[in-house]
């Protein structure tokens, strides 16, 4: 039994796989302002460098996810240079991700904003980053609109559906047969009175309606307080609508809190759902996982390697369910059998068969203390600290 279980495990960790945001190792904030570290990243190298120490300590984080804004400082023709940053430090480009809410001119949005122009320069930006995923062999381009309003009157949300549908179009017909595009929801903030995607089924529809190569994605801080977010996927997998994650952990709202650190048993059931979904029709589900956290107190790098770790242990966890079982209690009603299905599974200590997971991949046992104990830290806090700790300009 014992091998049996370490088997799953093992087989379970081979194809997991997660990707990491350049953002995370830069310094962050809130609303209030920034809190610097002396170790963040402040430039495109340094957060390949960071992802590609991640990635060696825990083997599972080969592609790093970037912005466009923040990680291609002249665009298109950054392309080159952050290809050789990719070879140079064996972590590749994954997502790449718009920007559509930080210039002045998307104070009052983007494609849902009622100057032409606005939404004409986000068409362009837009379609330079469908040529920047190309360019650079990324197949996800993930679209996140800050769009919306705070005060009743003062749009019109029937047109404003009707200018997002427009441009979706337009940029799911320049897309490359092997790229998708990524459509992301909030249900408020920065927007307090309405925001233009603010869930999970305006999403789908505008996704649907842009085309085939359009899918959902799933950010596990945007929903309301104790909404069933593994019930959104589990509807998302029925309709083959479900794209990527991204994943964090909250409290209130969308904290971007490291994952599993307030609710693990949710990440737990929301792998449970993709798993079982898998299971039951025979084939993986084509689903991104990316981790989206703000990193505002915690080191940055320790922070990724523990959310990795974490994600690590849930994804193990959930693929120990037993399928037949449950489906048994399912079909005859025993409703405390079934949910013991999730409850053991849940409570199995998976780590000391990561640790031989580890093992046998030449990875440190402990990527967490393997990462202390190299050095790395301390190198890069000296060469990047003066640096850090005078410039409070730029989010990431």
């Amino acid at each position: 039994m014992e091998s049996q279980l370490t088997e799953t495990i093992f087989k379970a960790l081979d194809r997991f796989r997660i990707e990491i945001p350049s953002w995370g190792f830069a310094n962050t904030g809130t609303r209030f302002g920034k809190f610097l570290q002396a170790a963040a990243a402040g430039t495109i190298e340094e957060k390949f460098s960071d992802a590609g120490q991640v990635h060696s300590l825990t083997g599972v984080c080969p592609t790093i996810a970037l912005h466009v804004l923040w990680d291609f400082p002249h665009g298109l023709d950054s392309i080159h240079e952050v290809a050789a940053l990719a070879n140079q430090y064996g972590v590749q480009p994954g997502s790449i991700n718009p920007n559509l809410f930080q210039d002045q001119i998307y104070k009052f949005g983007s494609f849902g904003n009622p100057d032409e122009k606005a939404r004409t320069e986000a068409m362009e930006h837009s379609q330079d980053s469908i040529a920047i995923a190309r360019g650079l062999k990324s197949r996800d381009i993930s679209f996140w609109f800050a769009d919306g309003s705070n005060y009743p009157g003062s749009a019109n949300i029937r047109q404003r559906k009707r200018w997002f549908e427009e441009c979706l179009q337009q940029l799911h017909a320049a897309l490359s047969p092997e790229q998708r595009m990524l459509v992301e929801y909030k249900p408020f903030e920065p927007a307090f009175y309405h925001t233009d995607i603010a869930d999970w089924g305006m999403a789908f529809l505008l996704a649907r309606k842009a085309g085939p190569q359009a899918k959902v994605l799933v950010d596990t801080g945007h929903h309301y307080l104790s909404q069933n977010i593994e019930q959104i996927v589990a509807w998302l997998l029925a309709e083959d609508m479900l794209g990527g994650f991204h994943f964090n952990d909250r409290r209130y709202a969308d904290d971007d809190l490291t994952l599993g650190s307030i609710d693990p048993y949710q990440v737990f059931r929301i792998f449970h759902e993709i798993l079982f979904f898998e299971w039951e029709g025979g084939k993986h589900a084509d689903i991104a996982y990316m981790i989206d956290q703000s990193h505002n107190l915690k080191g940055k790098m320790e922070a990724m390697i523990q959310t990795v770790t974490m994600a690590q242990e849930l994804f193990a966890k959930a693929a120990l369910v037993d399928y037949k079982q449950l489906v048994a209690a399912q079909q005859s009603a025993d409703i405390v059998r079934a949910e013991g299905c999730l409850q053991d599974a849940f409570a199995t200590d998976v780590r000391p068969a990561i640790r031989a997971w580890r093992t046998t991949k030449g990875l440190p046992e402990n990527p967490q203390e393997a990462f202390r104990q190299s050095g790395y830290l301390e190198r890069v806090t000296q060469e990047r600290g003066a640096r850090n700790m005078s410039n409070a300009g730029s989010y990431a």
